[in-house]
């Protein structure tokens, strides 16, 4: 059976770095929220350059547009309304979005930037715990809902120049 790649990074980390074993209930809701942030943030963009070999700055300009604190809270709210968490990923959420934080986001409210931490400690959680299917699954709800309620289809990133040798974005004539 093929390993994923994120269960493969994990397993090539602790055998080359003999990192001790660790219960990921134990760790701090902000340290949960800083492991979430770059592993959401790494299945976006996963996502994005898999779909297509675009420009660099529409990349970036996508990709932001789904980590930002707002996109976040909003798909945490879909979690939410729908009953999708589970009590253990419910009490994750929770303690990070109720974690006191000493830095806040820059477009965002306060309230939005504590569910993201929330929603950031989820993913943080699951990934720790080695449940990369169930972070996949939420995640994946959460962009369809998010691309629904804006009438799109989701990573549908048309007017895209997929020629990998221009990165500048601008048409050829």
């Amino acid at each position: 059976m093929k390993e994923t790649l994120m269960t493969e990074l994990v397993r090539s980390l602790e055998e080359k770095y003999a990192l001790p074993d660790f219960d990921a209930k134990q760790y701090s809701p902000l340290t949960l929220a800083y492991i979430g942030d770059c592993i959401y943030e790494l299945i976006i963009r996963t996502l994005l350059v898999r779909e297509s070999n675009a420009p660099v700055n529409k990349l970036h300009r996508t990709a932001s547009s789904l980590v930002k604190a707002e996109t976040q809270s909003e798909m945490i709210g879909v979690f939410e309304e729908r009953g999708l968490l589970t009590e253990e990923e419910e009490l994750v959420f929770h303690r990070g979005r109720n974690a006191k934080a000493y830095t806040h986001a820059k477009n965002a409210s306060i309230q939005e930037y504590r569910r993201a931490t929330g929603f950031e400690a989820v993913c943080g959680y699951l990934y720790l715990k080695g449940d990369v299917g169930r972070l996949v699954e939420l995640v994946s709800t959460g962009l369809t809902e998010h691309y629904r309620s804006l009438g799109e289809s989701p990573f549908r990133m048309t007017g895209m120049n997929a020629d990998p040798d221009n990165h500048t974005g601008q048409s050829r004539s």
